[in-house]
C-alpha cells in the first residue's frame, strides 16, 4: 500500500475517496464533493489515501495545531478487512504528525477525535464491517482514546445548521497519566475546528458557553 496525499478535487483518487466516505458515513458527516476544493488546498489540512494498486482502500484526514500542541483526526476509513489498513493508516499518520510537531519545535499533548456511541447512533456502513460503530469504538479504545465527560454535539457538515449528536468528543493523551483536560482549551479547540461552518445550531453555542465556564473535563473509558 502507498500513503498518498490528496490536495485537489481533480485528483482521480479524491473521487474514489469521497465515494468511499459517502458509503460508510451518514450524510451529516460528509462535506459535499465540490466544497472540498479549498480544504484540500489548505496546507494545514492533511488528507491521505491508502492506495492498493489503483484503488483507494482507506483514507484519513487530520491536522495539527502547534500553538495548542494538539492534533485532530477528522476521519479514518478502513475500506476492506484483513489488509492491515487500519494500522497502516495509524502508523503513517503518527509519523507525519511527529514530523509536523518537529518542524514547529513542539511536543504534542495528544489527539482529538469524534467517536460514535453505537448505543445512541447506529448507522449503515455499506457492508464494510471494519467501519461498524461497535468495532470502531473498541479498536479506538484499545489504541488509548478516552471520552471527554460532557454532552457533545457538533454542527452538521451538510451546513443546514442542525446539531449532530450520538458522538463523544474523545482524546488520545500522549501521557497515559493525563486524566483530564481544561474545559476552556477544549472550547478553544472546537471554536477553531468548526470555524469553517458558519451556520451552527443553538445547542452547539450552549455547549461552548458551558465549556468556557467549566473547570476541568475528566477523561473516561470508552
Amino acid at each position: 500500500m502507498d500513503y498518498i496525499r490528496i490536495q485537489s478535487i481533480d485528483n482521480p483518487l479524491f473521487l474514489k475517496m469521497h465515494q468511499l466516505m459517502s458509503t460508510v458515513f451518514p450524510p451529516e458527516e460528509v462535506l459535499a464533493f465540490e466544497k472540498w476544493k479549498e480544504p484540500l488546498m489548505d496546507p494545514g489540512i492533511h488528507v491521505y489515501a491508502a492506495v492498493d494498486g489503483e484503488e483507494v482502500v482507506g483514507a484519513t484526514e487530520y491536522r495539527y495545531y502547534p500553538d495548542m500542541r494538539v492534533a485532530m483526526t477528522d476521519f479514518t476509513i478502513v475500506g476492506r478487512p484483513s489488509m492491515g489498513i487500519g494500522r497502516f493508516l495509524m502508523r503513517s499518520r503518527e509519523k507525519d504528525i511527529a514530523r509536523l510537531a518537529a518542524d514547529t519545535g513542539t511536543e504534542p499533548l495528544g489527539m482529538f477525535a469524534e467517536i460514535y456511541d453505537p448505543v445512541r447512533a447506529d448507522y449503515h456502513v455499506g457492508g464494510i464491517t471494519p467501519m461498524h460503530p461497535y468495532v470502531r469504538r473498541e479498536v479506538l479504545s484499545h489504541i488509548g482514546y478516552q471520552r471527554l465527560d460532557f454532552p457533545y454535539v457538533h454542527p452538521s457538515w451538510e451546513e443546514n445548521g442542525e446539531a449532530v449528536s450520538g458522538l463523544d468528543l474523545c482524546f488520545l493523551p500522549r501521557d497515559e497519566e493525563l486524566h483530564e483536560l481544561p474545559s476552556p482549551m477544549v472550547s478553544e479547540f472546537l471554536n477553531r475546528y468548526y470555524s469553517a461552518l458558519p451556520n451552527k445550531p443553538a445547542a452547539w453555542y450552549d455547549m461552548i458557553q458551558n465549556l468556557q465556564l467549566s473547570g476541568m473535563l475528566a477523561l473516561k473509558p470508552l
